[in-house]
């Protein structure tokens, strides 16, 4: 059974993990929420919980890798794959495109679940995904803890998202926030929050 909407909002209520402000997305769009998913995921009983969630919906697909995009992705893709048995890796930025690297690989074949911790446009997990078939791999699914986009954005695949939500983010031309002179905050793992 899923977990309800109102209890995953109050675990990042709790946590601290649900911000509100003038946010740069890792995107680049600009928004007056944003996700810290790393605030919940500290704590291993949210962990276990949110990161459950995902490793029931795949746990039928014999997955036999776990891949997410670094950094914010590392630990719910570690956490899903101890859960499926499953080998896991994570894919990381060089010169601005995701790369396999540390000797990581990929074979032909291999049935892997793509796992991000949040998803807005989803352009870091469509990175991976393409990551995973140039190397032959089968990807199984794609899976996150929340889904900015309410499901909006589609991956070609099996995808399931802990919480989805619908969050308003603008471009940074367009962005209200800006035009009424609110300084932007970059959080995250390239940002200074």
């Amino acid at each position: 059974m899923k977990l309800p909407k109102e209890q995953i909002l109050e675990i990042f209520r709790d946590t601290k993990a649900l911000l509100e402000g003038h946010f740069q997305l890792t995107s680049g769009l600009h928004s007056p929420q944003y996700f810290q998913c790393a605030r919940v995921l500290q704590f291993p009983k949210h962990l276990h919980l949110l990161c459950g969630e995902i490793a029931r919906h795949f746990e039928y697909n014999e997955v036999e890798v776990v891949i997410s995009p670094a950094i914010g992705g590392v630990v719910v893709g570690t956490e899903v794959g101890r859960m499926l048995g499953a080998r896991t890796i994570f894919a990381e930025r060089k010169d601005g495109k995701m790369e396999l690297r540390r000797g990581f690989e990929i074979a032909p074949g291999e049935r892997v679940l793509v796992v991000e911790d949040v998803v807005t446009t989803g352009g870091s997990t469509k990175e991976v995904i393409e990551l995973v078939s140039n190397s032959k791999g089968t990807v199984v699914g794609t899976g996150c803890i929340v889904d900015r986009s309410n499901g909006k954005v589609q991956f070609n695949t099996k995808q399931f998202a802990v919480l989805l939500m619908e969050t308003v983010a603008y471009q940074p031309d367009e962005c209200p926030l800006c035009k009424s002179g609110s300084k932007v905050i970059k959080p995250g793992s390239r940002g200074n929050y």
